[in-house]
């Protein structure tokens, strides 16, 4: 190492000293460690990877989940001189090439992608051919499925690590119980040493759960806000719209606030996300939806208008305020009216037993010694419908799956490549000599030709020409990186290799159908340890330290509500009419015609409670009479009534 780390901080990036736990951290990957960096939201976790991407010899391999995040980033290397990219989907055909250039020459020093980008076949034959010194994890709690945000792509970074050569690991989240914290440093071989905790504890936010009814909650916000409408602040709800309810009230309180949401068109929530970034909309009435990546220093308020999905939620979302160390406020307008909707969406997630069996089924198939080949070919939306499980909750099957030994994943590949024509065939094949000349005429000859586009036929170009399907991709890749062709890609196949073909299906269906049941019981536990700790008579900060790891908190904070001696005690959940008093008939008859043979209660009580699944899309479900007429109770009571009507 050349620069000690305190001169590479003063030569690249202007500031004399580190942050707590950053020289640690910085420290252990430098001397060639694997690690990780549990640091609260705004507190520097980034500088750990930027610094010694500097130092290290080969391109440091950034995996984010955050596009926001990603672009931010970038721009601040950018302003640094140190040069880094990206490869995502916005980007031109020439962007990603030119990308991928800087990348091969070494010019590159940092390269920022998503998960999803390893399933790219052609990105990842790409990025095997280039040497990788440091693997970053994002929002590494992502890869523990006790993690508040389990993403199943996010399991398979082990494995591409250890396909890709790279030697080191540095993982970085802000919110990690300490079950999280021992399952991510297992998962990629991280010693305990090597993990460091600043601690989560922020003196300058200020936490306060205000116990309030729903109809009094728009004029106490209104008159909380009045001595703060100068200043930036985030407003988070539940509901889309919700986010344009409560905005819409507000300003005619003569606040001017504004609604952001993933239903809003991407160009108009750019222009918004811009405007507060800016300073000239300073509150946003939003989903979850925004925030994520977003790095402004001075907000100076957080509310919760609903409450959160979770603490890990409450804590990301507050760890937005106050990034620049002056006073904040975060407050929770805490009732119990959508904890019934924080419910459901949990119940949603749940493939029933025989949406289970219907994957299983498809395994056996493929699994069949008349198939002969050992592999499961899966294209997940296309499995999605057919069995009825959401992508994500699909993903996650197919997860446990490999945890139980019956499937590894082998690759993946898209199974459709087109192609058309920057330059005239003949001059392109002229291009090259001898054996390669006929090659590139064979995969010319053997394609499936349209008026525009051509598809390369894997299978009779295998008939006329001995190549395997590498070079082919090779060849295709290098024609539309010179511009003589352009290349499209899509429908993605993972392939599996099958390890167990003589399954106990019925067994198998039970034991995966109850380990979603698990994380169902997980997920509604969760939300229930966030009511515990907003109507507790303990120091809120202490708590919720305490459940990030935080053994360094020992006394209270002083200046939360609890600690100001204002418990909050949610007031009575607003009358529902008793479902036995409802007419089942009326309410369900439409979704049981429809649904026909594949009606069940739990298809039933999801289509009541405005739960959506791939089968109601395609049925268009949602525009009949009774979708969503339940959504204000309880799915498990819905479920037990539905029951009750429907054998």
């Amino acid at each position: 190492m050349s620069l000690s780390p305190v001169s590479l901080l003063q030569n690249h990036f202007g500031f004399s000293d580190f942050r707590d736990g950053q020289f640690d951290v910085i420290n252990n990957v430098l001397n060639g460690h694997s690690a990780a960096a549990i640091f609260p939201t705004g507190s520097g976790k980034s500088l750990c990877y930027q610094l010694p991407a500097i130092a290290l010899p080969h391109l440091t391999l950034v995996v984010s989940p955050l596009l926001a995040l990603i672009q931010d980033q970038l721009s601040f290397l950018e302003s640094k001189g140190i040069h880094a990219a990206s490869i995502d989907s916005t980007q031109s055909r020439e962007q990603t090439h030119n990308v991928m250039t800087g990348v091969r020459e070494g010019k590159v020093k940092i390269l920022m992608i998503s998960v999803e980008r390893l399933n790219n076949e052609r990105f990842r034959q790409f990025i095997a051919e280039v040497p990788i010194s440091l693997l970053v994890v994002d929002e590494a709690h992502c890869i523990s499925e006790w993690g508040h945000n389990f993403r199943p792509d996010y399991l398979k970074l082990p494995r591409y690590r250890k396909e890709l050569n790279i030697p080191q690991t540095l993982l970085l989240t802000a919110t990690a119980t300490p079950k999280v914290i021992e399952d991510m440093g297992s998962k990629f071989g991280i010693a305990p040493e090597a993990v460091t905790l600043t601690g989560f504890y922020r003196p300058n936010l200020h936490l306060e759960v205000k116990a309030i009814t729903s109809r009094y909650k728009i004029d106490y916000l209104a008159t909380w806000l009045k001595p703060r409408r100068e200043q930036s602040g985030i407003i988070y709800v539940t509901l889309q719209q919700t986010a344009e309810q409560v905005a819409e009230r507000l300003r005619e309180h003569s606040i001017a606030a504004r609604a952001y949401h993933a239903g809003m068109p991407p160009d108009i929530r750019q222009q918004i996300q811009h405007q507060f970034m800016s300073g000239a909309q300073e509150i946003i009435v939003a989903t979850i939806a925004f925030g994520m990546g977003i790095d402004k220093s001075d907000i100076r308020f957080v509310v919760h208008y609903d409450l959160p999905k979770s603490i890990e939620n409450y804590a990301q979302e507050i760890g937005r305020a106050g990034r620049d160390g002056m006073d904040s406020d975060c407050l929770v307008l805490a009732n119990g009216d959508n904890l019934s909707t924080l419910e459901n969406f949990v119940y949603g997630d749940t493939p029933e037993a025989s949406s289970i069996g219907i994957v299983l089924d498809e395994l056996s198939r493929a699994a069949e010694p008349a198939n002969g080949s050992g592999q499961w070919e899966v294209v997940l939306n296309s499995l999605s419908n057919q069995s009825n499980i959401r992508p994500l909750s699909l993903k996650t099957l197919l997860v446990y799956l490999e945890l139980f030994n019956i499937i590894k994943p082998t690759y993946s590949y898209f199974a459709e490549y087109k192609f058309k024509y920057l330059k005239p065939e003949g001059e392109i094949i002229e291009f090259f000599k001898e054996e390669r000349r006929d090659f590139i005429r064979a995969i010319f000859n053997s394609a499936d030709r349209a008026k525009i586009w051509s598809s390369v036929n894997f299978d009779k170009l295998e008939n006329i020409y001995t190549c395997d399907r590498q070079r082919v991709l090779k060849a295709v890749n290098y024609l539309d990186e010179k511009g003589m062709i352009e290349l499209q890609s899509k429908q993605m196949t993972q392939v599996y290799q099958i390890l167990e073909t003589n399954f106990d299906r019925e067994k198998l269906q039970q034991s995966l159908y109850a380990r979603f049941i698990d994380k169902e019981s997980s997920e509604v536990q969760r939300i229930n340890r966030l009511v515990a700790l907003f109507t507790s008579d303990l120091c809120l900060s202490r708590q919720l330290a305490h459940y990030f790891a935080d053994e360094q908190m020992i006394e209270d904070c002083g200046s939360c509500s609890v600690c100001r001696g204002e418990q909050a005690l949610l007031p009575p959940l607003p009358y529902l009419k008793p479902l036995d008093e409802l007419d089942f008939e009326t309410l369900t008859c439409d979704a049981v015609t429809r649904l026909g043979k594949t009606a069940s209660s739990v298809l039933i009580s999801r289509f009541l409670c405005g739960l959506t699944t791939p089968v109601f899309t395609r049925l268009k479900l949602r525009s009949l009479k009774g979708f969503a007429s339940l959504e204000r109770y309880r799915f498990a009571e819905v479920k037990h009534w539905v029951e009750s009507h429907f054998g």
